[in-house]
């Protein structure tokens, strides 16, 4: 057990993680399926279902197959349909991958003093925090905050905004055990999107690329009754917007679903970023050991927004893959489930498996947290891996967790499946591999890359 006061400067440590991915996966070809079987051929379905060969996606986590009824509907589902679906299946996830962080924080229901959340993939009155909190049988007096707006950087904001509760409680000399929880359903927009592409001759390869995930972290202020010992301890943060960059990442409401904003500024953008955000982090905790300076000196934790998101981080921070051997894990086994996947690369990150892939066998004690949204909002943080906590949740993959998938959100991102592509990807040993000669994947990543946004 640790005592107060343990956990650094700040007082801040996770004590508990979970992630819970849905029991479906979708291969490339649900995608044709639906495709062919609801629109007419044309120019812009054609190049969408072309892309979609060349994403790297394996399969992708999903509430449902192609043939599940909701999107098997003569028309798109509404905004109503996709809400009922949302709390139906997409609820009972937050609530195992909660119980999965309480269990491992090793604290009592009653103990918790606030939950802070986020979706991007649905909008309701009470929102769906109200659900989780009721099935998991939490007090109806716990402090709630469910933020909206932030998309796939969503995960880093309700850990910030829930380190800020918590440090409002430490001045007030109250404990603070606080539940984060995002929850996204992406997969049931797919027809939304096959809507536009058909309707407007656009390339969106949104359908293509998202997947569902509910993931959750248990965040204590040290005061109180002691806890287990910290599976991070949370040191600081950095958080900014970039300027004029609203109208190059979004997810605007639409009748029919969500449809995703994305310019192919993306990439360059959010990569340009990282070098001084991360000084601009590490300024922030001076008291750092002398082996920790550079970038290369850490283990990564970066949202897997898409594959040149993570080599473009490679190239202008000077890492290698095995610095970000979880979310390239994540990336390829499960995809992009916008807010909900960060918190699963924290997860798998301390477990033994992806320690053995460590840069030079050696797993870092500190680690970075980035992730990208709508704005463009940039979150970072800085996390003091505790060894000795490998984790309650991190068995061998179920079926669920057994499949090698790529996401992204912008054609720039979604190239080709990186353990087949880039030469000591984590993985890239573990399982059958198709092997892609150097000219096929550079002509792959090209042809993707100068593809058009319409």
């Amino acid at each position: 057990m640790a005592s107060p006061n343990t956990y650094g400067e700040l007082g801040l440590s996770i004590i508990g993680l979970g992630a819970q991915y849905p029991p479906y996966l979708l291969k490339p070809s649900e995608v044709n399926k639906l495709a062919t079987k609801y629109y007419p051929d044309s120019p812009a379905m054609q190049k969408v279902l072309d892309i979609n060969k060349y994403t790297g996606i394996d399969t992708r986590s999903s509430i449902g197959t192609s043939d599940h009824p909701l999107v098997n509907k003569e028309d798109a589902p509404s905004i109503a349909e996709l809400h009922k679906t949302f709390i139906s299946d997409g609820v009972p996830l937050a609530i195992e991958a909660s119980k999965k962080a309480i269990a491992e924080a090793g604290i009592d229901i009653s103990e918790i003093t606030h939950i802070v959340s986020t979706t991007c993939t649905d909008s309701a009155n009470p929102g769906f925090d109200h659900f989780v909190a009721k099935g998991l049988g939490i007090s109806n007096k716990v402090e709630k905050a469910l933020l909206h707006g932030v998309g796939c950087a969503g995960g880093l904001t309700i850990l910030r905004t829930a380190a800020n509760l918590a440090l409002g409680h430490s001045m007030r000399r109250k404990p603070a055990r606080i539940l984060c929880v995002a929850l996204e359903v992406s997969t049931t927009m797919v027809r939304s999107e096959l809507n536009s592409i058909n309707e407007l001759q656009e390339t969106r390869i949104g359908p293509c690329l998202f997947s569902d995930c509910a993931s959750a972290l248990i965040l204590t202020n040290g005061i109180g009754r002691p806890t287990f010992e910290p599976i991070y301890e949370l040191l600081g943060w950095e958080h900014q917007i970039l300027p004029d960059t609203e109208g190059d990442l979004g997810f605007d409401v639409d009748p029919v679903g969500w449809k995703v904003v994305l310019t192919p500024r993306v990439p360059k953008l959010t990569t340009d970023v990282l070098k001084p955000s991360f000084h601009d982090l590490l300024e922030s905790v001076p008291d750092l050991p002398a082996g920790y300076r550079e970038a290369p000196d850490f283990d990564w934790a970066i949202h897997p927004g898409g594959l040149t998101i993570l080599t473009g981080a490679e190239r202008v921070m000077g890492i290698l893959p095995e610095h970000m051997r979880a979310s390239y894990d994540t990336y390829m086994n499960h995809g992009n489930s916008s807010s909900a996947t960060i918190f699963s690369v924290m997860n798998r990150l301390r477990s033994k498996d992806m320690d053995a892939v460590a840069p030079e066998g050696r797993a870092r004690d500190y680690v970075v947290g980035c992730a990208f949204g709508p704005g463009i909002a940039v979150e970072m943080c800085l996390l003091k891996r505790n060894m000795g906590r490998l984790g309650l949740h991190t068995p061998p993959e179920t079926d669920s967790e057994a499949s090698i998938s790529e996401a992204g959100e912008d054609i720039d991102w979604a190239s080709i499946d990186p353990k087949e592509s880039i030469p000591g990807t984590p993985g890239s040993d573990i399982r059958d591999e198709r092997k892609l000669s150097l000219s096929d994947a550079m002509f792959i990543s090209e042809a993707i890359a100068n593809a058009e946004l319409d």
